[in-house]
């Protein structure tokens, strides 16, 4: 007959055994995460069949234009016009939701984007400027979308929500409901890619977020602050950092706020995986004219 003492010990161990086995899953998600750069809209992608988050970016010399550092780099087929596709399916009945997280500005103008030259983003922001020249010519679709957010002031007061230490090097920002969740109603086609480059995405570039589904780059994007080594060349690159990137890397020194899930955990909580610990707020996000 069992004891009530042996009773306790069994249940003491297979107590010990999920938490080592949650723990361990835990452990296992933060390390894919640091490899591929995913974001985590996976719920919203099963729930609204679209696809969306996954930045990253990238480097030139720093002598390049934003143009010149796009045409270095094997950029994609631009596409000849620029389609909005619907983060929600219009036709589906009954008609999904929009999710909380997205923020609803309209769309940009259907043609008309300027297709040759560079543009200046300026981000102002709580620890100073940053500037990124961005290649129009080689991402004008990416640059139209800016603009137009820009316009419509959707970036302003948001924060840069995610930083990533370790295995990919990168400051996560343009996500107005800081949960990386969020961005527009619309998404659009992948342009600029730096195939045959290695590494693809280098010191100083910017990039915009998608998943591994194709046409579903959004709002938010990554500042690469470090090469990268792991990353295959499947994001738009946005541009290259002008000025400001020192300010970033001290962000980056500063490390991420420990994740209250990863508690108990030494390997997940020092995965380099979270919130930075030194706020960026995104005071205003400005775009240039094309020239």
């Amino acid at each position: 007959m069992t004891s009530n003492r042996d009773r306790q010990r069994a249940a003491a161990r297979a107590r010990l055994e999920r938490e080592m086995a949650d723990r361990a899953e835990r452990s296992a998600s933060r390390r894919r995460r640091n490899t591929t750069i995913a974001a985590t809209a996976g719920g919203l992608v099963v729930l609204l069949g679209v696809a969306w988050l996954v930045v990253v970016l990238t480097k030139g010399d720093d002598t390049k234009t934003g143009a010149e550092a796009g045409a270095s780099a094997s950029a994609s087929a631009t596409p000849t016009s620029c389609t909005w596709l619907p983060l929600v399916d219009p036709s589906a009945s009954p008609a999904p939701e929009i999710p909380k997280e997205v923020k609803d500005v309209g769309t940009p103008p259907a043609s008309g984007e300027p297709r040759t030259g560079s543009q200046v983003m300026t981000m102002d922001t709580s620890v100073g400027v940053i500037k990124i020249n961005v290649d129009t010519e080689h991402a004008p679709c990416a640059a139209a979308s800016f603009t137009y957010l820009a316009s419509k002031k959707f970036f302003d007061g948001s924060k840069c929500h995610r930083l990533v230490t370790q295995s990919i090097y990168v400051l996560q920002c343009g996500d107005p409901s800081g949960t990386s969740l969020g961005g527009p109603t619309y998404r659009y086609a992948e342009e600029n890619l730096p195939t045959g480059r290695r590494p693809a995405y280098t010191e100083g570039m910017v990039a915009i977020a998608k998943t591994q589904n194709p046409a579903s780059s959004g709002s938010q994007f990554f500042i690469v602050y470090k090469d990268i080594e792991s990353l295959s060349a499947d994001y738009t690159v946005l541009g290259r950092v002008t000025e400001g990137l020192d300010l970033v890397k001290k962000v980056a020194e500063a490390g991420t706020v420990p994740d209250p899930a990863a508690s108990g955990d030494p390997a997940a909580a020092a995965s380099g995986d979270g919130a930075p610990k030194t706020e960026v707020k995104i005071n205003s996000l400005t775009m240039s004219p094309a020239s």
